[in-house]
């Protein structure tokens, strides 16, 4: 951050230096060229206006004595019509420059003008006025300055700003360091603290600085959130124990006993029931797995395993396994997918989620339809996309799709007999993964489910070959 404020603080202090440079320079040159021209002009109004009255002899004295070139350092020249000259300045005082060295200006002049000449190694700025007496005689009037007084006061503020910006930046970024070192310090002890902190150490706490200040406030609203955390955490351990031990053992025993029940010599019409019943119990069965399944990845258990793998070939082989689904309802499976796009994860936990996906993709798509998965890199990320022609989802039902036990509209409905917890898992997975799933999906048209998982670290280099996909195609048996 000191860094940040040093370079924002460099970057105003050059912009500012350049800003009073330029504005200097623009000021001292405009103030030097209205000087000459409001000379030439002035000479022109006042002298050259009754030349044919007072003689030309006149308008010499009067422009050496009333302008005093030599004096205050500056060239004069009046020049006639036949580029003869009529008055002309002598050296100047301080010797700044030499003015029999000025080149003679050949007309004829129609318009004022600028120019800058170099004399002897000095630069002058000269302005030239045309002017036409009422009798029609033309003359024009050349005054001229040195520019090294202007160049030496910019060179002057050059060295003050090249000296002194340094120094100034040097004592901001010491003082803004040892300001920020010493207010960051408790926020620098509360980072480290909180990273030792996770789900199997709840219990501990932040040290709290009695400051008075934010940090103090901070530390105790950070300590009572890792609190209701704890107690979030101990909930879900809790409920993970009571359906583990409340709800499987039962099933199980009442699973075993239907089972034997079926066994013995009975009506048709009594083991069509009992056969009833064991479906609804294997139903259930699977609620509960599915719920301890999410509780475990809400504790953050997968997090245990991290394996580095191709998460193409991974996505491939678990399509390829549910084909035959695929082919029940003559759906094309279409891979395309990037070579070496390598994520780090749990290949059980990573699978689930791509069976899951591409289970769904096959359940809500038509016959004779489509269902795509793409595997590519982007971004630092691997990318991972399902995308089918099915009936899509509802635009009042995508906001709530990832929600526990939550069913879609009847469109979707009736293509399936779910309890609405395989996209809470699939959630659930992606977050222990650090991974972000989006659904993008428009009623009657389709859905396109995309999961975007951090790349292995040594991956960045090889990111370009990998954006560079294989398409295959999966056609059913038809």
């Amino acid at each position: 951050m000191t860094a940040w404020y040093a370079g924002l603080l460099a970057g105003f202090l050059l912009l500012f230096g350049l800003a009073v440079y330029l504005g200097l320079k623009h000021y001292l040159d405009s103030g030097l060229r209205n000087s000459l021209s409001q000379q030439t002009r002035s000479i022109a109004e006042k002298l050259l206006v009754d030349v044919d009255h007072r003689g030309e002899k006149h308008v010499a004295d009067e422009a050496s004595e009333n302008y005093s070139p030599e004096i205050n350092g500056r060239f004069l020249r009046i020049t006639r019509a036949d580029s003869s000259t009529l008055y002309q300045s002598s050296q100047p005082r301080d010797g700044s420059f030499d003015a029999t060295r000025v080149p003679i200006l050949r007309g004829p002049v129609k318009q004022e003008f600028f120019r800058d000449e170099f004399v002897g190694g000095h630069r002058l700025l000269f302005h030239t006025f045309p002017y036409t007496t009422p009798e029609g005689r033309a003359f024009w009037i050349e005054a001229g300055a040195p520019y090294h007084p202007v160049a030496e006061l910019l060179d002057d503020l050059l060295i003050i700003l090249a000296f002194g910006t340094p120094l100034i930046i040097a004592g901001a970024i010491a003082g803004g360091y040892w300001l920020m070192r010493r207010a960051l310090q408790p926020v620098d002890d509360i980072t480290q603290q909180a990273e030792r902190i996770t789900s199997r150490n709840l219990s501990e706490r932040l040290s709290v600085a009695a400051t008075g200040d934010e940090i103090e406030r901070l530390s105790i609203a950070l300590n009572r959130m890792i609190g209701r955390l704890d107690d979030a955490f101990q909930h879900i351990n809790r409920f993970s124990a009571d359906v583990s031990h409340e709800l499987r053992t039962p099933l199980t025993i009442l699973r075993g006993e239907l089972e034997s029940i079926a066994q013995r010599r009975l009506p048709p019409e009594m083991l069509e029931m009992i056969g009833s019943a064991l479906e609804e119990t294997e139903r259930l069965a699977k609620i509960v797995d599915h719920l301890l399944t999410i509780s475990r990845l809400d504790a953050g258990e997968s997090r245990t395993l991290k394996i580095r793998l191709d998460l193409g070939q991974l996505a491939i082989s678990t399509a390829d396994q549910m084909r035959l689904l695929a082919e029940e309802k003559s759906i094309s499976l279409v891979y395309e997918v990037a070579e070496g796009v390598e994520v780090e994860g749990d290949p059980a936990r990573l699978r689930q989620v791509i069976a899951n996906l591409v289970d769904n993709a096959i359940k809500y798509t038509a016959k004779n339809g489509q269902v795509k998965l793409h595997v590519a890199a982007s971004g630092g990320k691997g990318i991972l996309e399902i995308v089918d022609n099915g009936v899509g989802i509802s635009a009042e039902a995508l906001p709530n799709i990832f929600e526990r036990f939550y069913r879609a509209d009847l469109a979707r409905t009736r293509y399936s007999s779910g309890a609405g917890l395989g996209l809470s898992i699939v959630k659930a997975i992606c977050t222990a993964h650090d991974a972000e799933i989006k659904v993008f999906s428009t009623e009657g048209e389709g859905s396109r489910f995309r999961v975007e998982l951090p790349l292995a670290s040594s991956l960045s280099l090889n990111e370009s070959r990998a954006n560079s996909p294989r398409a295959a195609v999966s056609n059913p048996a038809q």
